[in-house]
């Protein structure tokens, strides 16, 4: 029963390695606890642990005590600050992921948020949230990438910045975690879960571009056929729908952007000759209903195999089970306008968009799971990180059709792409030979998220003289 798996590589912080853990979504309300350890590089002894149930804890739970059952988690990568010493955690949902009744205080404190904790000690710096009492499997989900903010006294300041599965992109301080740009705690309804302590308010980063985040309409709905997009329109209509923090409840509600994204994992790239960053983006709505359900023994998997978690789910130790789904058309096709994903680059002196370029084909996807073999430019989800080069090029891998892609940093424009084996959800790199000092960009590809296509490839591409 994987309920806890590590999906991130550690991190080195100094020479204490740091590992999160992923605790499986929507199973149960008792599960392990999300506690995120230090270990030392040599020894191997554990340093320091933080338990975000009972951050009094620093090593070892005392004797005939365990960690904290069922808190956030950390199933992405972090990244590390050797300046700061500081290690920075993107943190997800305690179990249940949809229902928040048996949440704790420090459970609504770390929740969806980015966390800073000192990386000889364990102990927490600061800890800025995302999402309050998160409904939706918002987690941040990805590691934040570092740049040198530009602020508008022409100084700058050493900040981070993350995409989250909102559609909302944070610049926050290293040192304080206070945010660089507007964020505004906007307005949202409750749904009608009994003892749901719903959030009156919910963050929107406003200071910086909403990517995929736009509250749909019905002029929205879209189609390969007029039947699919009639069906879709009248699909649409029938649901609870507030935009982008709709709560779950015992009606069909819409959630959009989903709980894959927005961004996800991957993570941002950052050229810091121009001051720009890239941000890849998936849009696949979710339809859910939460469905009253006797107590049950029964349990999800928790896998991440695909589709995994969708169609009915008993969530064991809550009143409800969650019939959830992606929000498709009868051919399979999401039911508002492409494109489904983007790349796009945002100039961080003006934090406007420079460029937005839809990413990915239905060549090796589409409808009722037959592949195209079209390369339409249509902008397909993507699930993977890019590579910025300081030639200005960026990388990307992880879209629905098998290609490794380069794209012009200045333009958006596609210079180059070549063809994969299977599709890739894995974030290129780059090397260069000792011996020649030729450049190689490698990428590991082990099949695309919706593909049944699957391998075990990393494949190395030179780049030209």
């Amino acid at each position: 029963d994987p309920q806890y798996v590590l999906t991130s590589a550690p991190t080195l912080a100094g020479t204490t390695v740091v590992v999160g853990g992923r605790i499986a979504d929507n199973v149960q309300v008792d599960m392990p606890g999300g506690v995120m350890r230090g270990f030392d590089v040599i020894t191997g002894e554990l340093r320091w642990a933080f338990d975000p149930g009972n951050p009094e804890i620093t090593k070892l739970p005392p004797e005939g005590q365990t960690y904290t059952r069922s808190t956030p988690n950390v199933w992405a990568a972090m990244s590390y600050d050797p300046a700061l010493n500081t290690v920075f955690m993107p943190v997800g949902s305690p179990s249940v992921d949809l229902y928040g009744a048996t949440r704790t205080p420090l459970d609504h404190k770390y929740g969806a948020s980015m966390l800073a904790l000192d990386a000889t000690t364990g102990r927490e710096k600061w800890v800025y949230q995302t999402v309050h009492n998160d409904l939706w499997d918002f987690d941040v989900p990805m590691q934040p990438s570092f740049i040198d903010f530009p602020k508008a006294d022409g100084t700058t300041v050493p900040a981070l910045v993350f995409g989250t599965k909102a559609g909302q992109i944070y610049v926050l301080d290293r040192a304080t975690g206070q945010p660089l740009t507007k964020v505004e705690d906007v307005p949202v309804k409750p749904a009608n879960i009994p003892n749901e302590r719903y959030a009156p308010t919910q963050p929107r980063s406003v200071g910086m571009p909403q990517i995929g985040a736009q509250t749909l309409t019905e002029a929205d709905m879209w189609g390969a056929t007029p039947f699919d997009q009639l069906l879709c329109r009248i699909a649409f209509k029938g649901m609870r729908y507030d935009g982008l923090y709709t709560a779950p409840g015992t009606d069909l509600s819409l959630s959009f952007p989903g709980s894959l994204g927005g961004m996800n994992w991957g993570g941002l790239s950052t050229d810091p000759t121009t001051n720009t960053i890239f941000v890849n983006d998936m849009r696949l709505g979710l339809w859910i209903q939460m469905k009253e359900a006797a107590p049950t023994k029964a349990t999800a998997s928790g896998g991440e195999s695909v589709n995994t978690g969708m169609g009915l789910v008993p969530m064991k130790g809550t009143p409800y089970a969650v019939d959830k789904n992606r929000f498709l058309s009868a051919l399979g096709i999401p039911c508002q306008a492409p494109p489904y994903g983007t790349m796009t680059a945002i100039d961080m002196k003006t934090q406007q968009i420079k460029w937005q370029v839809p990413v990915g084909t239905v060549e090796d996807t589409g409808p009722l799971g037959i592949k195209m073999g079209l390369p339409i430019p249509i902008g397909m989800p993507t699930l993977g990180g890019t590579l910025a080069t300081q030639g200005g090029l960026v990388f990307i891998a992880g879209t629905q059709d098998y290609y490794l892609r380069a794209f012009d940093t200045a333009t958006g424009k596609e210079v180059w792409k070549a063809r994969l084996p299977v599709g890739s959800q894995g974030g290129p790199m780059s090397y260069k030979s000792p011996k020649t000092g030729k450049q190689y960009i490698v990428i590991s590809a082990g099949g695309a998220r919706q593909s049944p296509d699957r391998g075990d490839y990393v494949i190395a591409y030179a780049l030209p003289e």
